[in-house]
């Protein structure tokens, strides 16, 4: 029996790569946020506590997510 065209493509591969590339994006969101958030506290002298929420966020839901994919797995 033949698998489906869209099987071939979504196999366990393309998933895996889908969840590295995302766990990359976000982190590389964290560190460009706690970036933001130091230029514009040393160089304008403003701090910006929506900025610094953003990263704070970022990195509080990849523990919990890092936590809880341990704790079920």
């Amino acid at each position: 029996m033949s698998s489906p065209t869209g099987a071939k493509l979504l196999d366990e591969r393309f998933f895996d790569h889908r969840r590295r590339s995302t766990s990359i994006a976000g982190m590389a969101g964290g560190v460009f946020a706690c970036a933001l958030f130091l230029y514009r506290h040393y160089v304008d002298d403003v701090w910006n506590w929506d900025v610094i929420a953003v990263a704070v966020t970022i990195a509080v839901i990849k523990v919990i997510l890092m936590i809880y994919y341990h704790v079920t797995d």
